[in-house]
């Protein structure tokens, strides 16, 4: 879901939150009011008292959203259908400025499926940033994680943060090009 209109909300329960761009995790207390900026993923990014913070969806019920459904997969899945559920995860981690999914942004540069000796899995996954500096660097990389081992039989998913080779709109899907004007 992708809001482009500014909903209100009131956080019902203190929760925490991520400063954004700066990447500070802080406590937003209950009571607060604020505004849903972006929707998208799973999470929110809300503006409260002149900041910008992102919200995990785990954590929508502060502010009267539901959280995302368990994910699924059927008993002995096939690693094809693993890596199929991992890219659609993938397409759920946004960067709180920007409306397009880290996939469609050519954020992603490999993803790579391992078997573990208890028969679950492992997932690496190497990508980048629109911009080195991004404060957000961490956040994403974090939700990239946590996202991708919420799928039933991955133990665990690793992502490296690489800056070679650099990020540029090429690497854009052709639909993010046309929505953002960079052809």
């Amino acid at each position: 879901m992708y809001s482009r209109s500014s909903e209100p909300v009131h956080f019902e329960r203190d929760c925490e939150a991520v400063m954004v761009p700066q990447g500070e995790t802080v406590t937003l207390p209950a009571g607060s009011y604020g505004y849903i900026t972006q929707a998208l993923g799973g999470s929110y990014t809300v503006f409260v008292e002149g900041n910008l913070f992102r919200i995990a969806g785990k954590d929508g019920d502060a502010i009267g959203k539901e959280p995302p459904p368990a994910l699924e997969l059927p008993e002995n899945a096939s690693d094809d259908e693993v890596e199929k559920l991992v890219w659609q995860q993938l397409r759920t981690c946004f960067d709180p400025e920007i409306p397009f999914n880290i996939v469609d942004l050519g954020l992603v540069y490999e993803v790579d499926l391992k078997h573990l000796d208890d028969g679950r899995r492992e997932i690496d996954v190497t990508m980048t940033l629109t911009a080195p500096g991004c404060g957000m660097g961490d956040i994403l990389v974090d939700d990239v994680r946590s996202k991708l081992e919420m799928i039933p039989t991955v133990a665990q998913a690793d992502v490296e943060l690489v800056f070679d080779p650099p990020w540029g709109r090429h690497m854009m899907s052709e639909a993010a090009r046309l929505e953002t004007g960079m052809l």
